[in-house]
């Protein structure tokens, strides 16, 4: 059985910075994009955000709301991806979820994603 297993939220200042991971376990199987929604306090599954999401080639999207603030990188042999969250301001606050998809190319319909983790939670606040 695939599982995403996220890992790395937490508590951080405004300001701060934040790596999480997310690995593929119970199999071999590897998804061609990987990535990130985040789901905002008082929003519900239909308001997932678009965060950050990579493909195995390395082509990227990223939401305008973290452009210039944050960084997706993935490691194919490991089958995890990374996101690198700096400059974290209050407003990124969320559950942050692992998402794949095993389709060619880089979708960013989150229908597309039917593979998720449980969710990390991040909160950024003084």
């Amino acid at each position: 059985q695939v599982q995403l297993v996220e890992s790395g939220g937490g508590l951080v200042q405004p300001g701060g910075s934040l790596r999480l991971s997310c690995a593929i376990s119970g199999s071999v199987f590897s998804f061609n994009s990987m990535g990130w929604y985040r789901q905002a306090p008082q929003a519900d599954e239909n308001q997932r955000e678009l965060v950050a999401l990579i493909t195995k080639g390395g082509s990227s999207n990223y939401g305008n709301s973290v452009k210039g603030r944050f960084t997706i990188s993935r490691d194919n042999a490991k089958n995890t991806v990374y996101l690198q969250m700096n400059s974290l301001k209050p407003e990124d606050t969320a559950v942050y979820y692992c998402a794949g998809d095993p389709s060619p190319g880089l979708s960013t319909d989150i229908r597309d994603y039917d593979y998720w983790g449980q969710g990390t939670q991040v909160t950024v606040s003084s």
